[in-house]
């Protein structure tokens, strides 16, 4: 069966899904995304997407061409055209199409919306099948992380470098010798005295829903963590080294440019935020919208 995508209006098969040439978000990475985990054929923490849509499309000052449950419906009809239950919605608005300049378009220009989905491997089932390897790398990226933008250059090219050395993820290093977050992954740690840690939010980092939805959880079942900025030192030193996203779920890091990280295991730490996770997914009070 041939993939189907939504452009601007209209369902389409994959190879006739086109935007045009002068596409603000092609020339100009003007524009903003979201991905939506799909499991068991519900939308895992639609809420926190779409609210986290709404925020970086208020900081470009671009409108979201359709109201967030027509946004709805088109997901839920790309679930059903393309017979998915497991898999990732992707979700981006652009600018929209108009003559090349740097200035924003006339008004009345309107914004683009493409919606993809995709089928992936299921959840998995426990935390040792789960794992990954990580590397620093400097933070070569703008001023403004908070806001999901296309925009990913400096994080595909640190992508790249993980990949070339072996590892899963690129965690990056800023100038004044904090961690930021990962290419696509939200840092976690245990630091040196037992403490769980990640970094606040900021304009230096994105809000991951991910990060959002075990805050609510952690919070729930009185488990404490200290949002503040920790070193490449205290990284290094760190008993657990774990990563979130809406891709990643709950992902231990074992080495870390290549030295093991603690005892070169899934830490109890990671254990159970991996499997408070994994009780949200299957449909938890918190789990969000279907």
């Amino acid at each position: 069966m041939s993939r189907i995508a939504y452009v601007n209006g209209r369902y389409l098969p994959h190879r006739h899904a086109q935007v045009h040439i002068e596409d603000r978000g092609y020339q100009f990475a003007d524009g903003v995304y979201e991905v939506v985990y799909l499991h068991h054929g519900r939308l895992v923490d639609a809420d926190l997407h779409l609210r986290r849509l709404a925020r970086s499309l208020r900081e470009l000052r671009i409108a979201l061409p359709v109201a967030e449950s027509a946004l709805l419906s088109i997901m839920g009809e790309l679930r059903a055209r393309n017979r998915v239950h497991e898999g990732l919605i992707y979700v981006q608005v652009t600018r929209g199409a108009a003559r090349r300049d740097h200035a924003f378009p006339r008004p009345g220009t309107r914004p683009a919306l493409v919606a993809t989905i995709r089928r992936t491997p299921p959840f998995p089932k426990n935390i040792d099948g789960w794992t990954g390897t990580a590397i620093t790398v400097p933070d070569q990226r703008w001023a403004r992380c908070d806001i999901k933008t296309v925009s990913l250059l400096p994080n595909v090219l640190a992508k790249q470098a993980a990949r070339e050395q072996g590892a899963t993820e690129a965690i990056m290093v800023a100038a004044d010798g904090t961690i930021t977050e990962g290419s696509s992954t939200t840092v976690w740690i245990v630091d040196a005295n037992g403490i769980l840690r990640t970094r606040a939010l900021s304009e230096s980092v994105l809000p991951g829903c991910t990060r959002a939805a075990l805050a609510e959880e952690l919070g729930a079942v009185g488990i404490a963590f200290d949002e503040r900025p920790f070193t490449a030192e205290e990284l290094t030193e760190a008993t657990e080294i774990f990563l979130t996203s809406a891709t990643s779920f709950v992902k231990p890091m074992l080495k870390l440019n290549g030295a093991p990280v603690g005892d070169g295991a899934p830490g109890p730490v990671a254990r159970r935020l991996f499997a408070i996770l994994a009780r949200r997914m299957s449909g938890g009070v918190n789990s969000g919208r279907s």
